[in-house]
Order: structure tokens, then sequence, then C-alpha cells
């Protein structure tokens, strides 16, 4: 089984031992992805900005590895406060389409640098 890394410019880099995304035959899998700015570095305040930074991170990688949103099939949303659950949902559905992926949503205890959400996928290409 070979295993191609992938990176992009438009997506912040690892920040640990572990890939930022891996192909593995048809199937693409995403780190988590947290609301970093690739360019500058910085974190937005407002939950829904971070929301959209995470998924813009995702999206990066998604189309680096030459797939779209539309496979998508399974994310998992990490969220440091549940009752930001509301208003990640409005910007989620800003970037998916029905079918919609499967999902899971948990609230954790913490996440790397102190921000609210990381959102991780994976992907599967005909």
């Amino acid at each position: 089984m070979s295993k191609e890394v992938i990176t992009s410019d438009n997506a912040p880099k690892a920040i640990g031992p572990y890939s930022s995304a891996l192909k593995v035959g048809n199937m693409l899998f995403v780190s988590g992805q947290i609301p970093v700015n690739p360019a500058t570095g910085e974190v937005p305040e407002a939950i829904t900005a971070q929301a959209d930074q995470s998924l813009k991170n995702l999206k990066a990688l998604v189309e680096e590895a030459g797939y779209s949103l539309a496979d998508v099939v399974k994310t998992t949303v990490f969220l440091a406060d549940i009752a930001d659950f509301a208003a990640i949902n409005e910007v989620y559905a800003q970037y998916f389409a029905t079918p919609y992926p499967t999902r899971s949503c948990v609230a954790v205890k913490d996440l790397p640098k102190g921000v609210g959400i990381e959102i991780e996928c994976i992907c599967v290409k005909d």
C-alpha cells in the first residue's frame, strides 16, 4: 500500500509528527484543521470565523490532492464549547451540499493553540 503525503501552501503546516493529509488508494485522510490563517499565522476570534478558516484549510488540502468537497464522506468536528454547535452548523452548511457527509461532532476539553474548533475528514473518489 502506497501513501502519498499531501501538503498545501493554502493550509497550515503540521505542528507535530503527523501528515496534514495522506492519499491512500482512492481515499484521502485529512488531519484535523484548526483555524490558523496559513499566510499570517493568525487565528480569528469569533467561532464562525474560526469555523470558516478551518474549513478553508480543509478544502485547500482536499483540492491539493485532486479531490473536491463533494468527495468528502465523513467529517469529525471537535469543539471547545458545544454551545457553538448551532453557529458552526451555519458555516459548515456553506461548504457542503446534499448528500451531506456523515459527521461526528464532539466537545473536547482543549484544542491546539487554544482554538475553538478543529475539523478532519475522509474523502473517497471513484
